[in-house]
Order: structure tokens, then C-alpha cells, then sequence
């Protein structure tokens, strides 16, 4: 078996390197990795609980009484008795506020 020189070596590399230059390179793609997502560790949100009330709110939507949500008739007698008082008008609204545990 002969001995390849430095020639022979640097005729095949230069001849290598002729084939690669010519045809499509698929190996020298490089594939960009893209980076794991990692999970999220956030919390979930806590549930608030609400309590619905009626308010009873003026013209410029200032709250001006608060009545449980079982005494609408109260509430409508309220607004009643505000505008009939007062020359602004009064009218009745639902609002939900959080519990205190």
C-alpha cells in the first residue's frame, strides 16, 4: 500500500471542497434550536367571593345608601323619598362587593 503526500491529500481536499461548493450543501444547514419553554410556576388566582347589595346612587353616581340584596322594596322607597326631597334624580343599582373572611 502506498503512502499518500501532502500533494495527493491537498488534491483531494481542493477536489472535496469543488463538489461541496457545486451541489446543494444539506449538511452544512444548521437547525437553530429553539429554547424549551419552561412551565409556568405561577399561582392560580384565589376566588373571591362576592355579596350583591342594592346602592342607591344620586346624579353624579355617589353612593348615597346601601340596602341587603333582599330589600329592593327599601331601597326603591329610598330613591322615592330622594327625589321627591331633592330636585336630582335618584335611581337604584346592584353592586357586588367582596366577603370578609
Amino acid at each position: 500500500m502506498a503512502r499518500k503526500t501532502i500533494k495527493d491529500l491537498r488534491r483531494e481536499n481542493d477536489a472535496a471542497e469543488k463538489m461541496a461548493a457545486e451541489s446543494p450543501a444539506k449538511d452544512k444547514k444548521k437547525t437553530a434550536k429553539t429554547p424549551v419553554k419552561r412551565k409556568s410556576r405561577a399561582k392560580s388566582a384565589k376566588e373571591v367571593r362576592l355579596k350583591a347589595f342594592w346602592g342607591v346612587y344620586n346624579q353624579s353616581l355617589k353612593r348615597v345608601a346601601s340596602f341587603e340584596y333582599s330589600e329592593r322594596k327599601q331601597a326603591d322607597k329610598k330613591a322615592a323619598e330622594l327625589n321627591a326631597a331633592q330636585k336630582t334624580p335618584h335611581f337604584v343599582q346592584v353592586y357586588k362587593e367582596p366577603i370578609q373572611d
